[in-house]
């Protein structure tokens, strides 16, 4: 990894490095050196350097409610604010424990886009209520409760000379 003008660039190894951690971030340095074909001291500094400048940003299980009794509602929360208060509505949901994501938008207004977790509907609809229509600069919400999910998937790094190393 290169480092100029504050701008990162990876090079193929460190991309080897994080696609092989995407699909298994509990391998030793030892391992994924011996899968890289690489030594596990040169693994190691290159994690190091890019948790250092917040490439790899954290280590987490992902974990399926479902499966472990959890049932919970998402719901996607439209806000229409005005303007001048978009960035600070966005700002104050992405605080709320509900809120797992929080995108702002343009399209023919400024809206933002907040994906809610809540355990029932009677809970999403007091979060509504009393944590985003008060917020100053609400000017209308929508909400859609998600019915099924089709897919979910997270960003991963391709390496299409994946096949040349591994």
């Amino acid at each position: 990894m290169r480092v100029k003008n504050n701008a990162l660039f990876l090079d193929d190894v460190d991309l080897w490095i994080l696609q092989a951690l995407q699909k298994d971030s509990r391998q030793t340095y030892t391992a994924l050196g011996e899968r890289l074909h690489l030594a596990h001291s040169t693994v190691y500094d290159r994690i190091k350097k890019m948790e250092e400048h917040e490439v790899i940003r954290n280590y987490t299980a992902l974990v399926n409610a479902e499966k472990i009794g959890i049932r919970m509602i998402t719901a996607l929360v439209t806000v229409y604010a005005e303007p001048k208060e978009t960035e600070e509505v966005a700002k104050k949901l992405a605080e709320s424990a509900e809120v797992l994501e929080v995108y702002t938008a343009l399209s023919e207004e400024f809206l933002i886009i907040a994906k809610v977790l809540a355990t029932n509907q009677e809970s999403l609809h007091d979060f509504i209520a009393n944590s985003v229509a008060p917020l100053r600069g609400v000017l209308k919400i929508r909400t859609s409760i998600v019915t099924k999910k089709v897919k979910e998937v997270f960003f991963s790094i391709k390496n299409d000379s994946e096949a040349a190393r591994l």
